[in-house]
């Protein structure tokens, strides 16, 4: 039912009187979507993909894999940033702080496909349906894990894992363990509030100018706190999955994958965005979501019949963008020329002695600030662009 559901979706969306493909990111949504795509044509899909010469941050190989399983036309691109070209450019089309970095990305394989075709199927929606994000694991491990006596946990779980050397510069299971227990004893909207911020909230106080502190008056957590208000009585699994439809998914990816697009006169189609499909897909029992530790448990059942398993069964890598990379290479001029200059340490928002650290210890490899600096530094363009020449 799952796939002929999904299957409908996919090919309504192919109706077109302009030529079509499919942005094909390698991953369980996107690669379905093309599969089916590629059973409902009389020609071969055109796909369209992205990477980047960071490998770890690649997944074209996965790509080119499904591309041919399934016999699609397969272009593939590498992301190369030019940060004097690109950034003003998305400061200009979002027109907001917006500081989801694979927006870079998104409008890179945008601009490139709009070359081949007017129409691009995605995998967009799939997580937020499906469970497919880890987090989704980790919510209902933590609600396990909390059962557990105080004691217990604090002396022989907890004390032990925090003992284990990891690194401050790249990401870990390590790190993504101690991360989880840091977390699982609080309640499960502060819990999940820590997970989705880029700064966490013990770090605010000390990072923030005072009279910028006084003046904010209302948590930042509320938006996410409605939605959790609202699913009293659903699984946590089912509330943190309507949270993400009515916040991450609307107000984070599709806000990044539209304006990307239309910025390039692409347009983008969803199919796991149809509402026979997010209706049915909430109807199903959640073990049908997530088994155990293994998310998307059902879609990756209909996947593995589609594409090959290895591109099914492997960690969920996600739009991910070497960032911290970028922001001690290529774009380490243009960080301090903007992060630091005099208009930025005198915005009043952040401590500028914070500003100032966060950057040295980045470009220093002390510490890994990627997604604190680059949201510092889309906020700095923000002000230059709108504000300052206002």
């Amino acid at each position: 039912e799952t796939t002929r559901i999904l299957r409908e979706s996919t090919r309504l969306r192919m109706i077109s009187e302009v030529p079509l493909g499919a942005v094909l990111s390698g991953g369980v949504d996107s690669s379905t979507v093309v599969a089916l795509m590629a059973q409902e044509s009389t020609a071969p899909v055109k796909t369209f993909s992205i990477g980047f010469e960071e490998q770890d941050f690649s997944e074209l190989k996965y790509a080119r894999k499904v591309a041919k399983h399934v016999g699609a036309e397969y272009n593939e691109f590498i992301v190369r940033p030019n940060a004097l070209e690109v950034l003003p450019t998305l400061v200009e089309h979002y027109g907001e702080p917006y500081a989801d970095s694979s927006a870079i990305p998104t409008y890179y394989v945008s601009k490139e496909t709009r070359n081949y075709v007017t129409v691009a199927l995605n995998g967009d929606g799939g997580d937020e349906s499906f469970a497919g994000y880890e987090r989704y694991v980790a919510m209902e491990l933590a609600e396990i894990y909390r059962r557990l006596p105080a004691t217990l946990r604090k002396a022989f779980i907890e004390g032990p894992i925090n003992l284990l050397p990891t690194s401050e510069l790249r990401k870990t299971r390590i790190r993504d363990v101690q991360r989880f227990f840091t977390s699982a004893n609080e309640d499960e909207r502060t819990r999940y509030f820590r997970w989705m911020s880029t700064f966490k909230p013990a770090i605010k106080p000390d990072l923030y100018d005072p009279a910028f502190a006084s003046a904010l008056s209302q948590k930042t957590s509320a938006v996410l706190d409605e939605w959790f208000d609202r699913s009293e009585g659903l699984s946590i699994l089912d509330r943190t999955l309507l949270t993400d439809q009515m916040t991450y998914l609307p107000n984070d990816l599709l806000v990044k994958v539209d304006i990307a697009s239309m910025a390039n006169s692409l347009e983008a189609r969803s199919p796991f965005l149809d509402h026979h499909l997010i209706e049915f897909a909430a109807t199903l029992p959640e073990n049908l979501k997530v088994r155990g530790i293994t998310p998307k448990y059902l879609l990756k059942k209909v996947a593995a019949r589609l594409v090959p398993k290895e591109v099914v069964y492997r960690r969920k890598m996600g739009f991910g963008v070497p960032v911290g990379h970028w922001l001690r290479g290529e774009m380490k001029d243009f960080l301090r020329d903007v992060l630091l200059s005099p208009s930025s340490l005198s915005r009043g928002i952040v401590r500028p002695e914070k500003l100032r650290q966060y950057v040295d210890e980045h470009i220093g490899k002390k510490f890994d600030h990627s997604f604190q600096v680059w949201t510092l530094l889309m906020l700095e363009l923000w002000f230059q662009r709108f504000i300052d020449k206002q």
